[in-house]
């Protein structure tokens, strides 16, 4: 694929086009379940702090979970991101140091394990309160099918800001990935992880109908959520649209494509998001028609498609590839 036919932008990605492409129209440890380790001012050893300001109250012995995962389409208006399941999810929440933390539940079986010890450890130096509980209980306020026995709350996400998303920064182009009507929430969180891989700058979440930050994402990306900008938008087609504007080039991954995934080479190293379709509905007409070229994972066995975190993994760390391969 040429580069001609597009003037290059500014370092702040602002360059119009002039043509399109032909390819188209996505405290110590206690000694018993409810110990705690660690403390905050003011709080006296196996006393529980009343709430800070601007912190939500605690509910005593456990978390504040539901026990089920709410639906993604209609869970809120922010990114989500306020409970945090499963070991390594946990971990970087605490690593990160992005966020206030404010609890972190342990089950009582695992006092003293060397499987969480690592996190206890960080909490301790963060002052963040860690409670042992019951694994049913625990189990019972988790909204993931799996919180390996670990479980925390903390503020919400910050959502980045898509036009800071839009800019070269320290010589990197954008490199974006916008999801079009991903409702799975593992599929979202192995995406989320596969991003991080790959050095995707930031991606791209629609408001309505489409997965957020859930406790099912958090522990798929396997703590990833805490690293990858991810901005949420009113409309995709719309927001393509002025992406465009902005010297980026819309590629959607699709099954339906005149072209296969491994001809992107010569877009590579432009700045570029990626579209990635529904699970079995694919890309929807008005996001199709915005993008710039269609292009599909060639199969070459009896299965016609793989699952979208898959597809994923393979177009992402292919612009990876191409990258490395000009740079």
């Amino acid at each position: 694929m040429s580069k001609q036919g597009r003037s290059r932008g500014t370092s702040g990605g602002t360059g119009k086009r002039q043509g399109r492409p032909g390819g188209g129209p996505g405290g110590s440890a206690g000694t018993s379940a409810g110990g705690r380790v660690g403390g905050r001012p003011g709080s006296r050893p196996g006393q529980r702090g009343g709430p800070r300001p601007g912190q939500p109250p605690r509910r005593t012995g456990g978390p504040q979970g539901g026990g089920r995962e709410a639906d993604p389409r209609t869970s809120g208006r922010g990114l989500g991101g306020k409970q945090i399941e499963g070991r390594q999810a946990v971990r970087e929440l605490l690593m990160a140091e992005k966020r206030k933390v404010y609890d972190i539940f342990i089950s009582a079986d695992l006092e003293g394990d060397a499987g969480v010890a690592d996190i206890v450890e960080i909490a301790r130096a963060q002052r963040v309160m860690v409670t042992y509980i019951a694994r049913v209980k625990l189990d019972r306020e988790a909204r993931s099918e799996s919180p390996q026995g670990v479980l925390a709350t903390a503020a919400e996400l910050e959502e980045a800001d898509l036009g800071e998303l839009l800019r070269t920064k320290n010589g990197v182009k954008p490199f974006l990935v916008a999801v079009d009507g991903v409702t799975d929430p593992g599929n979202l969180g192995a995406i989320i992880r596969n991003c991080d891989g790959a050095g995707v700058t930031g991606v791209l979440l629609p408001k309505h109908r489409a997965v957020h930050v859930t406790p099912t994402v958090a522990k798929a990306s396997a703590g990833a959520i805490e690293h990858v900008p991810i901005a949420l938008i009113p409309g995709l087609p719309a927001t393509l649209a002025n992406m465009k504007d902005h010297g980026i080039w819309i590629v959607g991954l699709d099954d339906s494509a005149d072209r296969d995934l491994f001809e992107l080479a010569a877009l590579a190293d432009e700045p570029i998001c990626l579209v990635l379709g529904a699970e079995g509905g694919g890309l929807s007409k008005l996001v199709r028609q915005r993008c710039d070229t269609i292009v599909s994972i060639p199969m070459m066995g009896r299965i016609s498609s793989l699952n979208v975190s898959a597809a994923a993994a393979l177009s992402t760390y292919e612009i990876a590839r191409g990258r490395r391969s000009t740079s």
